[in-house]
């Protein structure tokens, strides 16, 4: 059975804090391989040193409190970035909340009253780019330089880097929303997911013979209209198909939606609550001129995703529960 996974919140008292432990700091926006070579090296230090690792991180997301009205594209919900962690083998995570009184705490405050204080951390993991405090004053370079004074020890890692490009949240941002979901899954080190509620839809599905299941994304999502292999997990068990992401031009050309067919699935899941891991791009969204025509689509695009499934059985994120 898998240890625990506490969550240390502003409202947490300070008697059930791990006192002691290694932080592994960040925003940790898709929990990709760059964040992941920060939580390696904090779970490393704390096994070093006998104490357990956790990961810092903040909600909602910096940007979301600088720039209200700006849409943001978050590759993983506060919920998907608690669960990701859990996975990773991390005792914990300490979720700060990021508002107008955080922001305004300067670096040496955060240093001081937030880490030593009360959380008595022992070590500090941080990536290079990381920046923190009133004015990001905050850096990597501080940290190194106060830890002989404060009694830690700091960790700071590069950037990590495929076919010689750094590895970022903004480039997986960038590479889903042109649907290059191979290169997204090879920054994130695993296929990217969603979790929603299947809610009732326009039931078209099923005079095609493609009954699906429906789940309105986040209005500022930002991955590719079109049609994707995708692996559904549904508690612990794990299911394909095939979805389609977008506004259906042949019909009514709404709001987005993803509509997810499910091979060899008979059964209700009006109400559930599905996570959709998007393994492949098939192709772009398209306008049929008959409802032959797009079931013949539909058949092709069937065909194509199991063969993207079968080559990629176990592709499917590394979830721990976080609740």
């Amino acid at each position: 059975m898998a240890p625990q996974f506490t969550v240390i919140r502003d409202t947490t008292p300070d008697s059930a804090i791990l006192k002691g432990a290694v932080v592994a700091m960040g925003n940790f926006d898709g929990v990709h391989l760059g964040h992941r070579a920060v939580i390696a090296a904090a779970l490393e230090m704390g096994r070093a040193h006998g104490r357990p690792a956790l990961a810092l991180t903040f909600e909602p997301h910096p940007r979301r409190f600088f720039s209200p009205n700006t849409p943001q594209f978050r590759l993983t919900d506060e919920r998907a970035k608690l669960r990701l962690l859990a996975g990773t083998g991390l005792a914990g995570a300490v979720v700060m909340t990021f508002d107008k009184a955080r922001a305004g705490t300067s670096a040496q405050d955060f240093i001081h009253h937030d880490l030593i204080g009360r959380l008595g951390v022992s070590g500090i993991a941080v990536g290079y780019d990381f920046h923190f405090g009133k004015g990001r004053v905050g850096s990597p370079s501080l940290l190194v330089n106060e830890a002989p004074r404060l009694g830690i020890e700091v960790d700071v890692q590069p950037h990590v880097d495929i076919d010689e490009r750094p590895v970022s949240s903004s480039a997986i941002r960038i590479a889903l929303a042109e649907g290059l979901i191979d290169e997204a899954t090879t920054m994130l080190g695993a296929p990217w997911f969603i979790t929603g509620e299947v809610i009732h839809g326009e039931k078209r599905g099923r005079d095609l013979g493609y009954p699906t299941a429906n789940i309105r994304l986040d209005a500022n999502c930002g991955l590719k209209h079109g049609i994707y292999a995708v692996r559904i997990g549904r508690g612990t068990a794990r299911l394909n198909g095939v979805a389609s992401f977008g506004r259906r031009p042949t019909f009514d050309n709404g709001a987005p939606l993803l509509e997810i067919f499910l091979f060899d699935f008979k059964g209700d899941l009006y109400g559930q609550t599905l996570d959709c891991a998007f393994v492949g791009f098939i192709r772009e969204e398209l306008k049929f001129s008959d409802i032959d025509a797009l079931i013949r689509q539909m058949d092709d695009d069937s065909a194509r995703a199991r063969a993207m499934l079968a080559a990629a059985p176990d592709a499917f994120p590394r979830l721990g529960t976080a609740d």
